[in-house]
């Protein structure tokens, strides 16, 4: 009997590359007519790449400053704490998808809920990764005018336009970020991410060795600290399609990719929060280089990690801009094939969206703190784990069953996250003390 005439066969239409899956009982397979289509050709190695650049962002910038709110063990706890639960819940994606066959955040969401959770995942990872690409530029717009200014020995600017902040963010959106946003598979810029890589390696490295200013330890808010946390871990959206173009794709060869990338990242974000805080305490600011600027703006050291930082953003944003054009299409396009205008179109979109929010918004405090008490909390604990529980059979894992109580417990987890870091956040605002902030 044919498998498309068998009583137990469904098919199921995945949107992210157009592939179909074959479902007989519960094992999913994928035809063989279309199995070339997610074929992986990047390798282990850019992989990890991709994902830990996707991993790493301004975010190191900030986790000085929230150790400086917690002390270096409770922070090294909530560190440890947010990584393995980032990882664990990376788990059940990757087990969820590879039960049903999907590659697709959204997809999995209308796997799940039908239309409001592809609706849910789709706003989710929109809100958050816009939230991480503005604050991408963010850095470019305030750090990019002052190292022009440096390297120039322009002490009083006079409102020369090079020095124009604006119009840089723009000229680097245009010239290096939109041609790789343009590329049509995300494993084209596991290069990019490996170079992105080592200029953050430069700058912990350089983090690491100048300690050179001691202040007395101050006290500071403590409202953003678990939001910076879990905004710095956020990849989840940028996980399965990685896994899509992975070479040899298993769930565990890709569960091994993301723990690799989520304790090299932990290492670095550690190492790099640490020396900060011992260089200023509890003078630390929200952002690590306004810190630095304090001791010689115009020193060689610190010139060469803003290039660094810099050119580690914006290579990023590439990665990010991948999984928001990706819901994009799944929200408005969902049974359209790969078509270049509208490709480049989104493209263009989200970048201008982008860069009008970075030039009118005053601060980023609202996004950092909103989305990641919002958006986190929901990419992390709560979508992987009500997805889980939703698409692994009961025939498989009965509901009582430890793996699903786990879930469960998870997705709890994640709604007390998100009640607490909003409640703290609003007692912060009214308060009156609110600090910029900086995550992802």
């Amino acid at each position: 009997m044919s498998p498309f005439t068998h009583p137990t066969t469904t098919l199921l239409f995945v949107n992210y590359c157009g592939y179909v899956c074959e479902n007989v009982g519960h094992a999913y397979l994928v035809l063989p007519s279309v199995r070339a289509c997610f074929e992986g050709k990047t390798s282990f190695g850019m992989s990890v790449f991709n994902l830990g650049n996707a991993i790493m962002g301004s975010g190191i910038l900030g986790l000085s400053y929230a150790m400086a709110n917690t002390g270096v063990v409770l922070f090294l706890v909530l560190l440890t704490v947010v990584a393995v639960l980032s990882s664990y819940s990376i788990h059940l994606l990757l087990k969820s998808s590879g039960i049903v066959g999907i590659r697709a955040y959204e997809q999995l969401g209308q796997r799940a809920f039908g239309t409001p959770g592809k609706m849910a995942a789709g706003i989710a990872i929109t809100l958050q990764n816009i939230g991480a690409m503005s604050s991408y530029l963010y850095i470019v717009k305030y750090e990019f005018p002052l190292v022009i200014q440096a390297f120039l020995g322009v002490d009083k600017p006079s409102g020369e336009w090079y020095l124009n902040g604006n119009y840089l963010v723009i000229m680097v959106s245009i010239s290096v970020i939109l041609p790789l946003a343009l590329m049509k598979q995300l494993g084209y810029l596991g290069y990019t991410s490996g170079f992105s890589l080592t200029c953050m390696v430069f700058f912990l490295i350089s983090v690491c060795t100048v300690i050179l200013y001691s202040c007395r330890p101050a006290p500071v808010a403590t409202a953003y600290t678990i939001p910076i946390l879990a905004f710095a871990f956020v990849c989840h959206p940028e996980v399965l399609p990685i896994y899509t173009e992975l070479k040899n794709p298993t769930k565990q060869r890709m569960q091994h990719v993301s723990n690799i990338s989520i304790v090299v990242m932990y290492t670095m974000y550690f190492l790099a929060a640490l020396f900060g805080y011992l260089t200023f305490y509890g003078e630390v600011e929200s952002e690590l280089l306004h810190t630095y600027s304090r001791l010689d703006p115009y020193d060689t050291l610190i010139l060469c990690v803003r290039l660094a930082v810099l050119t580690a953003v914006t290579l990023t944003v590439p990665i990010v801009l991948f999984p928001v054009r990706r819901a994009i299409q799944q929200l408005f396009f969902p049974n359209k094939t790969f078509y270049w205008p509208r490709h480049i179109a989104i493209a263009v979109t989200l970048l201008t969206l982008i860069n009008m929010l970075v030039i009118f918004a005053p601060n980023i405090l609202g996004i950092f703190g909103i989305i990641g008490a919002t958006s986190a909390p929901c990419l992390i604990f709560i979508f992987p784990a009500v997805f889980y529980i939703r698409i692994v059979p009961e025939e498989e894992e009965p509901m009582r069953s430890t793996p699903k109580i786990l879930a469960a417990c998870f997705a709890g987890i994640g709604f007390l996250f998100m009640i607490m870091s909003l409640s703290f956040i609003l007692i912060d605002w009214t308060s009156g003390s609110s600090k910029a902030s900086s995550g992802h």
